[in-house]
Formats: C-alpha cells, sequence, structure tokens
C-alpha cells in the first residue's frame, strides 16, 4: 500500500465551543497554521466570539496548548466577513453543536469557498456522516468524512475515523497519516452509525452501570471506588467522569442513543435515570457548575446521597471481600469469584461486566471492521486499560460465554437479545492471525498503511508480542539491543528507569560498545518514564550508614556517565516520553540531541528533596549560558536559574525549550510510538554527517560571584515574603553559586571540571543536613515534596 501524506499547511476549524477552540489548539501545536470561526459577536469586534475562545485556551486545565504563547497564532474569524480565508485551507474540521440542522446550513454556506482539495471533516460525536454528506456539492463529496476527536483533544489518543460511501480512500489514508503523526492520534475507522464506536460502548457501559447502581442500592461513591482503577479504569472512575464530561452533555448523547436506535434490544435502557434528570433541571450540571453527583465542600468532597436528597462526605470503597477479588492477578480466577460471591458489590460488578461484553458482542458487526477497533476506541477515548474483548478473552472466553448465555436464560441480563453465534464458536477474538471480523467471518491483520511502518513498538492488543531486538550486552541495570540495523539502543531495567550504579556503570559500558559496534545509539525506554531520577534509596541509605566516600564517589560517578554521553565518538540520542526528572533530564541534556515526545515532563526537581543537580546539569545549563552570551552569560542564567530552583517541570516538550530544559534543534514527536524510529533516524542523520562530539568547554566565561550576589538578593525577598523556607534559600544559593561558577570574578573562565566540582561539593554537603534527609526520606514515603 502507498499513501501519500495530504499537505496540509493551513487549517480551519469552524465552531469556537470547547471542541473546537482545543481541537485548534492542538492543530496550532503541530505548527499547523489554524483559523478558528465562529458567529459574528453582536457588540465589540466582529471575531470577538472566537477572540474570547481564543484567550480562555491559556486558562484551562489540563492545557490545549502546549506552550502558552501559541495561543497568538491561532487567527480568529467569523462566517460575515471571513469565509473567503477558507480558499488557502487544506483541512477544515467543523465542530459546532450536534444540531443535524445547524451544520447542513453552515456547510451550505461555506460550500462556495472551500477549495478543491480541500478535505471538509465534521467532528460530530454521533449525527450520520452519510446525512451530513448530502448537504454538500457533489464535487465536495469525496473529500468529506467524520472525523471524531475526543475531549480533550490533545491528550486524549483517539480520533475515530467515519467515511460516508463517497469518501475517497486516497483521502482517508492522507488524514490518518496526518492524524497519526502530525497529531500523534491512533485512529481507529469506526461505521457510520449513532455514537460511533467509542461512545456507543462507553456510554451504554455508563447507563448498564447507573443501572446496576440503582438495583444493587450502591451509593455513586462505592461504584466510584468499584469501578476506577481497581478494574483498570481512570480515577474519575463512573460518576466523577460524568461531572466532569457535564451531566447535560452525558443527557445529550443518551438522548441521540434513545432517538436513533428504536431497534436497539437495550433501547429501554437509553434514557437518563430519573435522578439524572432531577440534577440537571437543578443547574447541578458538574464540574462546570460546581455540583452534579459530587461538589467540594470547603477542602472536602462530598457526593449525592439519593435516599437522604442531599450530599454526605465521599468515603465510599470495596468490601474486603470484593477488594481481595480484584487483587487476584489470574483474570480467570477473578471473574469467576466475582460471578460466585454472594456480595452485592461482586455480584454488582458481574452484572456491570457481563452487559457490557453482551452489548459489544451483539453489535460487534454493526459497528466496527475487528475486534481490535472497539476495544482500541475505549481504551484510547476512554482511558481503559483492556477493551471489553481484551477483559473478555484474558478471563477466558468460553467459561464467561457460558455464563453469559445462562444469564440471559434466566432473565438476569438487560436484555434477552441472544449472543450472536460467532461467539460460541470461538475461542476469541484475538488470535495470531489478527482480530476477528464479525461482518466478515475472518480474522484481520493490523493495517498495512505506511505509517504504521514508523512504530515498532505499537500498542499492543491481548497477546501481542513485538521483536524486542537482540541483546548485545546488560547487566542489572541497563540492556543494549540491536533490530540488526547499524544503530544500537540502551534501555533502563529498573523500576520508573531510576538510576543507580548498575544504570550508571551499564551506560558508560554501553557506550564504549556502541562506540565499536554502531554508527550511533538512542536511551530509549520501551515504556513510560523515561527516568524519574537517582535513586533516593540507595542514595539515602550510604548517607544514614555514615558511607560517605561511596556517597561522594556515586555523585562523581553520576557526571562521568553524563560526560560520557556528551563525549561519545557516536551519536546518543536521548528518546525521552513522560517523565525525565532529575538524573533523567540531566543525561538528555548532555546527549548529541533529544528527540522528546509533545507529552515529556521534564524538570531539574533535586530542590523538591532538599538538593540541587549534580549529574552535570547545571554545567551544561552555565555552559550554554555562556555559549549564548559569552559578555553576559548572567542574562540566559536568569530563566534557568528560577527553572532549577523553584524545580519546574515542563508541562510539554515544546515548554521544556522555553523553560531551557531542551535545546531549540531538540526534536518534538507527537506520537510516543514513532519516538524510536525518529530517535534512530536523527542518529543515523547524524553520523552520516560525519558526527564528531563537541571540543571540551575549557574557557567558559562564569557569571562569577556578582551574578551569585544578585540572585541572592532576589531570593531574600522570597524569604521577607514567607514564599520560601530557610532550607528553600540555602539550596537555591548553592544553585546560583554553582551556575555562575563560584567565589571567582565575573568574566572569569572555568571548565567543565571545575563547575562539575562545585555540583559536587554543594551536593554533598546538602546532602549532609538533617532538612534534606528528612526532605529525601519524606518524598520516598509520600511521593510528595516535603516544605521544611
Amino acid at each position: 500500500m502507498t499513501a501519500t501524506p495530504l499537505s496540509i499547511r493551513k487549517a480551519a476549524v469552524l465552531g469556537a465551543g470547547v471542541m473546537g477552540a482545543q481541537i485548534a489548539a492542538h492543530l496550532t501545536n503541530a505548527n499547523v497554521e489554524t483559523v478558528l470561526f465562529d458567529l459574528p459577536a453582536k457588540e465589540g469586534p466582529k471575531s470577538g466570539i472566537a477572540l474570547k475562545a481564543i484567550a480562555n485556551l491559556a486558562k484551562l486545565s489540563p492545557a490545549p496548548l502546549a506552550e502558552k504563547s501559541l495561543g497568538a497564532a491561532i487567527i480568529p474569524a467569523n462566517y460575515e466577513d471571513d469565509l473567503a480565508q477558507l480558499a488557502d485551507v487544506d483541512l477544515v474540521i467543523e465542530a459546532i453543536a450536534e444540531r443535524m440542522d445547524w451544520k447542513l446550513d453552515l456547510y451550505t454556506k461555506i460550500a462556495p469557498h472551500v477549495s478543491e482539495t480541500a478535505v471538509l471533516a465534521s467532528n460530530t460525536s454521533g449525527l450520520s456522516i452519510n446525512g451530513l454528506a448530502e448537504a454538500l456539492p457533489e464535487a465536495l463529496r469525496h473529500r468529506f468524512t467524520g472525523v471524531h476527536f475526543f475531549n480533550p483533544p490533545r491528550y486524549m489518543h483517539l480520533v475515530e475515523l467515519i467515511p460516508t460511501r463517497l469518501t475517497d480512500t486516497a483521502v482517508l489514508e492522507g488524514l490518518e497519516a496526518f492524524l497519526t503523526t502530525a497529531l500523534g492520534k491512533g485512529v481507529v475507522y469506526a461505521r457510520d452509525t449513532p455514537n460511533f464506536i467509542g461512545n456507543r460502548i462507553g456510554v451504554f457501559s455508563m447507563l448498564s452501570t447507573m443501572y446496576h447502581t440503582e438495583s444493587f442500592g450502591l451509593g455513586f461513591d462505592t461504584v466510584d471506588a468499584l469501578t476506577g482503577p481497581a478494574i483498570g479504569r481512570p480515577k474519575s472512575a463512573t460518576y466523577r467522569t460524568a461531572d466532569v464530561v457535564g451531566l447535560d452533555t452525558l443527557a445529550h448523547v443518551v438522548k441521540t442513543m434513545g432517538d436513533t436506535l428504536p431497534d436497539d434490544p437495550w433501547h429501554r435502557y437509553f434514557q437518563p435515570p430519573v435522578w439524572l434528570k432531577g440534577l440537571i433541571d437543578k443547574g447541578a450540571l458538574g464540574q462546570k457548575t460546581g455540583a452534579g453527583f459530587y461538589r467540594k465542600a470547603g477542602k472536602d468532597i462530598v457526593v449525592l446521597d439519593l435516599q437522604k436528597q442531599d450530599y454526605r462526605p465521599a468515603d465510599g470503597k470495596a468490601s474486603d471481600e470484593v477488594a481481595a477479588i480484584l487483587a487476584i492477578k489470574d483474570p480467570a480466577e477473578k471473574f469467576a469469584k466475582l460471578r460466585a460471591s454472594a456480595d452485592p458489590q461482586a455480584q454488582f460488578l458481574w452484572a456491570v461486566f457481563r452487559d457490557l461484553f453482551h452489548y459489544t458482542a451483539y453489535h460487534l458487526a454493526d459497528i466496527a471492521d475487528t475486534a481490535r477497533d472497539v476495544d482500541f476506541a475505549i481504551r484510547w477515548g476512554y482511558g481503559w486499560k483492556l477493551g471489553p474483548f481484551e477483559l473478555w478473552q484474558a478471563a477466558g472466553w468460553k467459561q464467561v460465554a457460558g455464563w453469559i448465555a445462562e444469564d440471559i436464560a434466566a432473565g438476569k441480563a438487560m436484555s434477552d437479545a441472544p449472543l450472536p453465534a460467532w461467539v460460541t464458536a470461538r475461542d476469541g477474538v484475538h488470535g495470531k492471525a489478527g482480530a476477528y471480523s464479525a461482518a466478515d467471518g475472518t480474522e484481520k491483520p493490523r493495517s498495512a498503511h505506511p505509517v504504521y511502518q514508523r512504530q515498532a513498538f505499537p500498542d499492543p492488543i491481548l497477546g501481542e508480542r513485538f521483536d524486542q531486538g537482540t541483546t548485545v550486552w546488560e547487566n542489572d541495570g541497563v540492556r543494549l539491543w540491536t533490530t540488526g540495523d547499524d544503530i544500537g539502543v540502551i534501555s533502563f531495567k529498573t523500576k520508573m528507569h531510576t538510576v543507580n550504579d548498575q544504570v550508571l556503570d551499564g551506560v558508560q559500558h554501553a557506550i564504549g560498545l556502541a562506540e565499536q559496534q554502531f554508527r550511533g545509539v538512542v536511551l530509549w525506554q520501551p515504556s513510560e518514564p523515561f527516568s524519574a531520577g537517582a535513586d533516593l534509596k540507595g542514595a539515602l541509605g550510604l548517607l544514614q550508614a555514615g558511607k560517605l566516600a561511596e556517597f561522594e564517589a556515586m555523585v562523581a560517578n553520576f557526571q562521568a556517565t553524563s560526560m560520557r554521553i556528551k563525549y561519545s565518538l557516536v551519536p546518543v540520542v536521548a528518546a525521552v516520553r513522560g517523565l525525565a526528572l532529575g538524573g533523567g533530564c540531566e543525561f538528555q541534556m548532555h546527549s548529541a540531541r533529544t528527540v522528546a515526545a509533545l507529552e515529556s515532563y521534564i524538570g531539574l526537581v533535586e530542590a523538591g528533596v532538599g538538593l540541587l543537580p549534580a549529574g552535570g546539569g547545571l554545567k551544561e545549563l552555565a555552559v550554554r549560558a555562556a555559549q549564548a552570551n559569552p559578555d553576559d552569560p548572567f542574562e540566559s542564567l536568569k530563566k534557568v536559574f528560577e527553572t532549577v530552583a523553584m524545580a519546574k517541570v515542563s508541562g510539554s516538550a515544546l515548554e521544556a525549550k522555553s523553560l531551557g530544559l531542551l535545546r531549540k534543534d531538540d526534536i518534538v514527536v507527537f506520537n510516543a510510538y514513532e519516538l524510536l524510529h525518529v530517535a534512530k533516524a536523527q542518529a543515523r542523520a547524524m553520523a552520516e554527517a560525519g558526527y564528531r562530539p563537541p571540543l571540551p568547554a575549557r574557557a567558559i566565561p562564569a557569571a562569577g560571584d556578582t551574578g551569585t550576589a544578585t540572585f541572592k538578593a532576589s531570593l531574600a525577598n522570597l524569604a521577607e515574603g514567607y514564599f520560601a523556607s530557610a532550607h528553600d534559600i540555602e539550596i537555591a544559593g548553592r544553585i546560583a553559586d554553582t551556575l555562575c561558577g563560584g567565589r571567582i570574578e565575573r568574566g572569569s573562565a572555568v571548565d567543565e571540571a571545575w563547575l562539575l566540582a562545585l555540583e559536587r561539593r554543594h551536593f554533598v554537603e546538602l546532602a549532609q543536613t538533617d532538612k534534606t534527609q528528612a526532605r529525601i526520606a519524606h518524598t520516598m514515603t509520600t511521593g510528595r515534596p516535603l516544605r521544611n
């Protein structure tokens, strides 16, 4: 298969509501020039509605913009004055309210202005795509499709692509490549049925959970304790999720199901429960109105109690018996015990799973091409660890199918619709040949679209294993491996990919081998995070045992590892995703180049545990400041001093650049599954260009004691305003001293060894203080920093 990516230089989003504005933000994150349209404002500037929506993006949490200043790049527009701007737009995404008549009217209005090559897509969450296409001129219909982003668009991996009967295959393949690589999404093709895949199954699951909440008489907080991380779903579980989505929005999606699926065997459940209607009628719509199933009462969270018709403290939890069942590792044993238990909570959970499996199997042929599409839609759109078919198959396909059939026959299931014949004829839906297609009665492999050749390790479906490469060398800390090409890969083997002695020694040895056997090497972890930093437990143990010499040796070895990365004869490329904290951040700072996934949270956070960065991070910042501004490095140090002293962590890879933790020429990749591919390509390109490590920095102009004094003066204001403790000031002062080169005259030249020695001295002295040791112990115990 060959698919030419769409040439998308400029996009337009129609509708500046919650979804439209955030889709525009994410397109802008990806460097796509974007025009945001809405109705003309009745007062003030004509494009005031779009302007207000753009301004609001900077206030939202989680942040739709990967870097706040990007909002200024979005072009505000209105339908009255600015439709001519559509002439040079390559992609138009309509994201107005879910009203078929409004959408059709808008399409009629924009059609004359859209170019002959532009792709037009609707972000509808459930209306008929074929029905919408009917409003378009014949020439536009083959370039029209549904493209359904999930909220919030920057963070949710799923995008559903819903073709019409006439959508051009080349348009779909080009759009799939763009969504996957440029926007970092996981694309699932859905059939044109109401609510498509994600919301059809996800909302049914919520309705089923609500129905069983009532029938088993459980509290909303108890249900949330049972239907969150305990069963592999997000912390927001069921009712907190409903509050976040908005109870009115949820009711609207449910109404769509009720209106458009009259023949669904579960149709009688497609209406909001009486108590949900009651909340909506009162204006308690969830998070956006401050109250829904939950609300804040001072610092506490309270939950609605239906019997009392009032809120009470939220304290629901799993019963001891159910907690013990949910802790069982083997899914088959877990499901058997849930079904057999007389505990109402266990019976509730079995009923919720049973009806989900029943509904999903019954509708597989209507809504999706394969079981894989359903599982990915639910995992990527709803944040479940496993999709419904994966859960069922892991628990023993035939065993669970038998139980479901028994419950249907006994009248216990929500519907008496029989299980499809294919269910009992099979042992599962995911196998070596691919995922089962109920519509075609065959097993289908993954897509052959060339964009997926960029994913050596895609998100695995149940039972999938990808080639782990050949180990070249390993110790207890790291593995150096290859897939048979000219670039080696170093992966850490520690929990959270923390850095201990084995990792330090291992990285140095692996780089030595890479210099002999490969043209380049990539630091990459098979799962997030990149690295949570130094192994604090080992460090604290040395200190408490009074082994100061060993502790100092560990710090020196940390620095030696960073320098080995920097001065390797072959390029070392750091491939970062997720957290890159402390030592993890320092390793990528010393690499020849960093390739970071957009969702990388990078920071030198040592101040939070009472220390300062001593793996060469402060040294590297001082070197970069001197290179950026040799006459006055202090100017370049100002921002990075605040970043390090306040232990700031970037909210994205783009923000890490503005904080000075990534370099301007470091690469940001939007799809984390493409990270290794891009990092290897970078290493290879650098090798092709005749890579040599940088010359040792031997004459680094320092900001000196004048710079340190200036930083300390600013710290005095923080201390007086009680914004920082005395120990915070002590740590920040030592950070300033290191960045500025110590007690030397401004403009004096120092080398890297000098700066590294300063780092070590301050680090070791701080580590011996009681307050720092208390901070380390507190962080290890609670996972939170201590302010002392």
